[in-house]
């Protein structure tokens, strides 16, 4: 059973108790927010180090949870998912990476991504390589996750990083195609900043023109929200890039996003 052919409770007390079982047992995955908010990690966490045999590597990661100073879904994932990565490290665990990255459960492979992200040895170009399926995942869970997670690291080396997801942009997968705008948003949403594209917004055109009439509403509505994010700063910068893609890209496509793009301005 997948997320796809259950649409889920309503709220949190109309999860049936053999669903959220299911749930904290990394059975099967979350059908929408209500579920992904009600999921005990810790315990998912304890079922699935039990199932592979790596119960030592519980208490250690309580612990990180523990001295979180703001326990939330996203804090508490990013404590396992950096905690995993720790217990894989100390132990010369190589097979952990790929269980958790290939789990039924969104939950967990949402853990993979932070392992991904937290892991310095590796650099940005094989950061994006190895975080690239994740953006195409199936579930909005791990779409979400797997950008922030890595956000870091790509405003630490934004030329690079840019440089690299603007060759993600003629992607045929439209999810693909948003991870590019998401990850590099310049405010963006429970993340921190990028500061430099908060100032210089155009160091991201290369990302952005290929984007400006795409089909998918999924990406029209996160290059919209990229440049309603650089207009809080760049107003001038992003009023005369929508005066300019209004007069070349006459489509409707285009025509949506310049309405996102401009509404703060607009007020």
């Amino acid at each position: 059973m997948t997320a796809n052919k259950r649409k889920g409770a309503r709220t949190t007390k109309d999860i049936p108790a053999e669903i959220l079982q299911q749930l904290n047992s990394g059975q099967i995955e979350t059908a929408n927010l209500v579920e992904w908010l009600a999921v005990d990690q810790r315990l998912l966490l304890e079922h699935l180090l039990k199932q592979h045999e790596r119960t030592a590597y519980l208490k250690p990661i309580l612990a990180k949870i523990d001295q979180l100073k703001k326990q939330t879904v996203n804090t508490i994932n990013e404590a396992i998912g950096t905690g995993l990565f720790e217990q894989a490290t100390l132990n010369d665990d190589k097979e952990l990476p790929a269980i958790i990255s290939q789990h039924n459960a969104d939950l967990v492979r949402c853990w993979a991504t932070y392992a991904i992200g937290k892991n310095e040895t590796l650099d940005i170009a094989a950061t994006l390589q190895q975080i690239r399926p994740f953006s195409a995942d199936k579930h909005f869970g791990v779409r979400e996750i797997c950008w922030m997670a890595v956000r870091p690291k790509i405003a630490k080396d934004l030329a690079t990083g840019i440089g690299i997801l603007s060759g993600w942009t003629t992607s045929p997968d439209e999810n693909i195609r948003r991870f590019t705008t998401e990850s590099t948003r310049p405010r963006g949403v429970w993340c921190g900043h990028i500061e430099a594209l908060k100032q210089e917004p155009g160091l991201a055109l290369s990302i952005l023109e290929p984007l400006r009439s795409d089909k998918a509403r999924y990406v029209q509505d996160s290059v919209g929200n990229w440049l309603n994010d650089a207009s809080k700063t760049r107003p001038g910068f992003v009023s005369e890039l929508c005066k300019r893609w209004a007069a070349e890209s006459d489509t409707k496509e285009t025509e949506y996003i310049i309405k996102r793009a401009l509404r703060t301005i607009a007020k």
